[in-house]
């Protein structure tokens, strides 16, 4: 029985949003941190434009939901390394592909990220960002925080790996939960049970269900 490419449902709302927050930081597309930035100054820099842009009054006008959206997309700046992430998610599958293939899915992934959390971001509610504790190990850092709301406080750690200076993070831990390990374990079922190419079109048609409701209510 073919496996269905899922997004694991979160155990309460504010996981849900918080991956959405988190994914924000993906959408790369601003100015890169400078290299005095410690691992945690990278992030609150980061974190603290896209609620700036999440809390502002005018931005939160329906009819300026794609230029929101747009605008946290340039702001988080090019923090995430998208070909880490796809490297670490598909582990051993991604030294069999050619570097057309890795492209081609470091593609997919990036839009189907993209498309599936750039809604949840929208669920943003004024949650607070407290920054814990800051660990580094070389090239590598994880920038641990916690985010508050009325009702509950969750953990949401960032994983950073610094190159030519820049801290970029390459996975995020939410409640405890990695998004690589969860996109890791679904990509491995589906190429195990199915093969590679049933993977790339399973990204395919996900990005494309998850893309055309937001067309069609552009549309309306």
């Amino acid at each position: 029985m073919p496996v269905t490419l899922s997004i694991k449902s979160a155990r309460h709302a504010l996981r849900g949003v918080l991956w959405g927050a988190a994914a924000a930081l993906f959408l790369a597309g601003g100015a890169p941190a400078t290299a005095a930035e410690t691992p945690t100054e990278a992030v609150r820099s980061t974190v603290n434009e896209v609620i700036r842009l999440l809390s502002d009054e005018e931005l939160k006008q329906p009819a300026q939901s794609e230029k929101r959206r747009k605008l946290v997309e340039e702001a988080v700046g090019q923090r995430f390394d998208y070909e880490e992430l796809a490297k670490r998610s598909l582990a051993a599958q991604w030294t069999k592909l050619s570097q057309a293939e890795r492209q081609e899915f470091v593609d997919l992934f990036k839009s189907l990220l993209s498309n599936t959390y750039g809604d949840k971001i929208e669920g943003y509610a004024g949650e607070q960002v407290h920054y814990l504790k800051e660990r580094l190990e070389g090239a590598y850092a994880e920038v641990q925080t916690k985010v508050s709301s009325n009702k509950t406080d969750m953990p949401l750690d960032y994983r950073l790996l610094n190159k030519s200076g820049d801290w970029r993070v390459y996975d995020v831990v939410v409640d405890g939960v990695s998004l690589v390990k969860n996109y890791r374990g679904q990509f491995e079922r589906i190429i195990k049970t199915e093969s590679y190419a049933a993977l790339v079109e399973k990204l395919r048609k996900k990005s494309s269900d998850i893309k055309a409701p937001r067309s069609k209510a552009k549309g309306s």
